[in-house]
């Protein structure tokens, strides 16, 4: 299975976000997936490292304005990669070439990335695939956003995201559910 992991920039190498994000990448790894990150720094380059290091396949998926806008290239775990023009197409690519998408906590990027891919469920422009929120942050942040706007959001598009405490729940909520399936 392919699975896209969305997570911040900001983690560095030794750090418990870094390492969490690393762990994740292993038992990835380890249970045959393919890994799809956005392919630089931070939580992505973890996601990649832990995942490589377990022998998985890890597809970097990058692009031109990422690279313009700030001095970043692949990181040295990416075996494969997807490079697009823009921003925008990057992102449909790393929601588009999964069968499932993980998110660690992020900032206005990975919020783009989850909002834009729980849109195209919701409004059936993708096909509906798991998306899991790791993290007691984005639990928080959605319980949030369904108190004050509630009534915009029904409870179908609401059970389109699901919440794991950590990166062994998310890893253990996905496999539950393609054994299921």
């Amino acid at each position: 299975m392919r699975v896209t992991v969305f997570g911040g920039s900001k983690p560095r190498p030794g750090e418990a976000a870094y390492e969490q994000a690393r762990r994740l990448g292993r038992l990835l790894g380890e249970a045959g997936h393919v890994v799809l990150t956005g392919g630089y720094i931070g939580a992505m380059e973890a996601v990649s490292r832990g995942a490589a290091e377990a022998g998985a396949h890890v597809i970097g998926v990058t692009c031109d304005e990422i690279e313009a806008w700030r001095p970043v290239a692949p990181n040295r775990w990416v075996k494969e990669e997807m490079r697009f023009p823009t921003l925008r197409e990057r992102m449909y690519a790393l929601m588009e070439h999964c069968d499932a998408a993980l998110a660690l906590p992020g900032g206005i990027g990975t919020l783009a990335e989850v909002a834009a891919m729980w849109s195209q469920m919701q409004t059936r422009a993708m096909p509906s695939r798991p998306l899991i929120l790791v993290g007691a942050g984005w639990e928080r942040v959605f319980l949030t956003l369904f108190e004050e706007l509630g009534e915009y959001i029904d409870h179908p598009s609401r059970a389109l995201l699901s919440f794991a405490v950590d990166v062994d729940a998310a890893v253990e909520n996905l496999s539950g559910l393609f054994e299921g399936g």
